[in-house]
């Protein structure tokens, strides 16, 4: 049992005594005890600093012992100074406990740090094991796709139930909006559409010539580019890079919107973002993909006509001429039919993520990346459920 004397380091008159800081110090076995009690503010405080620079001197102590539960009022200047006879004796190596603080001396404690804000260690807390971190990931990867979900579903719905300029006011469509983006996301990526495409034919081409040429057969050229371009690479490639260019640029749009608050701005004045920002873009791309891809089909036909004429001697008459026996209707058909719902996977996920940027450059950058790589595996991941499909029905 600690025996404690009282020491009052006031210099006030008698009648304000109760409204100082008090200090009970007491010592038995190694173990040094303060009793706080009275205002500990900064008006206050001054008196009982040299009291407290006394007691951090002392060096005979095994344990500090500090109880707050008598402390009427604190303020930051007070804490500090309790919190600095604890970090002295601390670096001494003594053991610092504190008992009795209330919530409002808890948070003022640990807002000056140091040694009392920490709490008693209970045990050693490693991190989890590999296995509860794994399935940590899995569950909020899972969360996170059930939300893009629901949010996609939601710009769907919203687009295919109409534009919505106006909120409960009807349907009212902007072809010049529409035009505008057809003008931006298409037009404006013909040049690189054409290059990779012509690019990609012409290394189909080679490689299949290099490979055939050992069996005689590099007419069958003109079947491997004609059927792999038209069914399956000259749509891929076209939402691939259409996904890196204009998936990430609608997703920095509508984001740095968002981070303006201009989309809140919209809803105040009465309009609709999804209808303003979404439908038109979402409409664009669905009329520029599938005209990219005619467009990217020639471009990789062409590079194929190159490659099999500088590699394998086939002039370009007879390449179109074996071209018209190795395709049908079917063939073309089967590629374009995917554009459209590439589009609106890449249309849907890239303004997803720009309504879900906050407002820092840091997020920006962060959902345009998520938007272009999500589009991208969604796409590849659809062109293989399509190849399926064709497959089971023998299309």
């Amino acid at each position: 049992m600690l025996t404690i004397r009282k020491r009052d380091a006031s210099r006030t008159p008698a009648g304000d005594a109760n409204h100082q800081p008090r200090i009970d110090v007491g010592e038995e076995g190694g173990v040094l005890g303060c009793v706080f009690s009275g205002v500990w503010t900064t008006r206050t405080v001054a008196s009982v600093d040299a009291e407290m620079r006394k007691i951090e001197k002392r060096n005979n102590a095994k344990r500090l012992e500090l109880d707050l539960s008598r402390i009427e009022k604190m303020d930051t200047a007070g804490a500090w100074v309790i919190d600095r006879l604890a970090s002295a004796f601390e670096k001494k190596g003594v053991e610092v406990h504190v008992q009795g603080r209330s919530e409002i001396a808890s948070i003022l404690l640990g807002a000056v740090g140091g040694a009392v804000r920490r709490e008693p260690e209970k045990g050693p807390a490693g991190p989890p094991n590999i296995i509860l971190r794994a399935l940590e990931l899995v569950g909020r990867r899972v969360y996170e796709m059930r939300d893009d979900f629901l949010s996609s579903m939601n710009i769907l719905g919203a687009t295919i139930r109409g534009a919505q300029m106006k909120l409960g006011r009807g349907h009212a469509v902007n072809p010049a909006a529409i035009f505008n983006q057809i003008d931006r996301m298409g037009v404006g990526a013909i040049p690189v559409v054409v290059l990779m495409s012509a690019i990609v034919g012409a290394i189909v081409a080679q490689q299949g010539a290099y490979q055939l040429s050992y069996f005689g057969a590099d007419i069958f050229v003109v079947d491997l580019v004609g059927v792999l371009i038209l069914r399956e690479l000259g749509v891929l490639m076209t939402a691939i890079m259409l996904a890196g260019r204009s998936g990430s640029a609608i997703t920095a749009e509508i984001g740095s919107m968002k981070m303006r608050e201009e989309v809140d701005a919209l809803k105040v004045i009465g309009l609709n973002p999804i209808g303003v920002l979404v439908f038109p873009r979402l409409v664009a791309l669905v009329i520029a993909l599938p005209c990219l891809t005619i467009i990217a089909n020639f471009a990789a036909l062409g590079g194929g006509i190159v490659a099999a004429y500088l590699y394998s001697d086939i002039a370009p008459a007879a390449f179109i001429d074996r071209l018209r026996v190795a395709i049908d209707l079917s063939t073309i058909f089967a590629g374009l039919i995917k554009a459209p719902f590439m589009a609106l996977i890449i249309g849907i996920i890239a303004s997803v993520e720009g309504m879900k940027v906050g407002g820092s450059a840091e997020s920006l950058g962060l959902h345009v990346t998520a938007s272009v790589v999500k589009s991208i595996f969604v796409v590849i991941i659809l062109d293989g459920l399509f190849a399926m499909f064709y497959a089971a029905i023998g299309f």
